[in-house]
């Protein structure tokens, strides 16, 4: 196993922290820490990092304890929320920093490298620059250069996508992931961001309270939860009662049907653009409903409806 947490814990107070966290990590594996703020996810990052110190347990990276190492000593690079920048150095001086003082290469050296690396995140031409001149997403690539530069063997990132508006931050998405695909590198994310957990991770380890919840595959966490907290916290959860069984019904898997002497009654619906949200009742039951496309816009608040699962 490329990277081992056994048994990590630390605690704030009796109700801030982590207990007994548990998990290992594939070489070359893209895995996210996903839960609300106050989860403990930060926390299990900065341990990884070595920028705080477990109470208890190990961390074990490539077969080696680095439970007790500090972050220069680590093979990690860290991708913080806000970047962490130097404002008063340009593109480039950003991204040789840790090449000349962490791996002790010249200047000219460091920069030949360096260059590369802009390269790759698609910022050449821009290593003259002053980084507080750059946009959110290009500040953002110029920190994954310089964390990626040292070659480390893990990267991680906590929450780097989170400063940049809705439609930069769904294309760096993809643009992260096809990096870390490219080159190989073991990442772990933090977010609490589903949709960002869905669509680039290799697996996901969903946190709450301090404890894990589930570790499963994006597809094994959105389709076969393993408690109702997992399944209210990805994506939106339908409980209905079939056959005296509770079951996990998802809104895009109910159908609507007009019937004026329907069950239900649409008391909501709310357009999203690419898809339209319906909430209907028949007195007591309300189950929420997703419809895709131009169809989805067909039903009016009010209407009599039946439906289908």
């Amino acid at each position: 196993m490329f990277l081992e947490l056994r048994d990590i814990t630390k605690l704030y107070d009796k109700d801030n922290g982590i207990r007994n966290i548990s998990f290992s990590v594939e070489q070359g594996e893209f895995v996210t820490l996903l839960g609300p703020s106050g989860c403990g996810k930060t926390t299990t990052l900065n341990i990884i990092g070595g920028f705080l110190k477990p109470d208890s347990g190990k961390v074990i990276l490539d077969g080696q304890d680095i439970t007790g190492f500090v972050p220069e000593e680590r093979p990690v690079s860290t991708v913080f929320q806000s970047y962490a920048l130097f404002p008063h150095m340009n593109v480039l001086d950003n991204v040789s920093y840790g090449l000349r003082h962490l791996c002790r290469m010249s200047k000219k050296s460091a920069a030949e490298e360096a260059l590369k690396y802009l390269e790759i995140v698609g910022l050449s031409g821009y290593e003259h620059s002053q980084v507080g001149n750059l946009s959110g997403g290009q500040q953002q690539r110029v920190a994954l250069a310089r964390s990626m530069a040292t070659k480390p063997k893990l990267l991680l990132m906590d929450e780097p996508l989170s400063n940049l508006d809705a439609s930069l931050r769904i294309k760096m998405r993809l643009e992260l992931k096809n990096l870390q695909r490219k080159l190989g590198i073991t990442m772990i994310l933090v977010t609490h961001d589903q949709e960002e957990a869905l669509s680039m991770s290799d697996k996901i380890i969903v946190m709450e309270k301090g404890d894990i919840l589930q570790i499963g595959s994006p597809q094994d966490i959105y389709f076969s939860p393993q408690s109702r907290e997992v399944s209210s916290f990805i994506g939106r959860a339908n409980f209905v009662d079939i056959n005296g069984k509770t079951e996990l019904i998802r809104p895009e898997n109910i159908r609507i049907i007009p019937d004026e002497k329907g069950n239900y009654r649409i008391t909501d619906k709310i357009f999203m653009g690419a898809r339209t949200e319906y909430i209907v009742s028949d007195g007591k039951n309300t189950l929420e409903v997703e419809i895709s496309g131009v169809y989805g816009t067909a039903f009016e608040k009010d209407q009599s409806v039946s439906i289908e699962i």
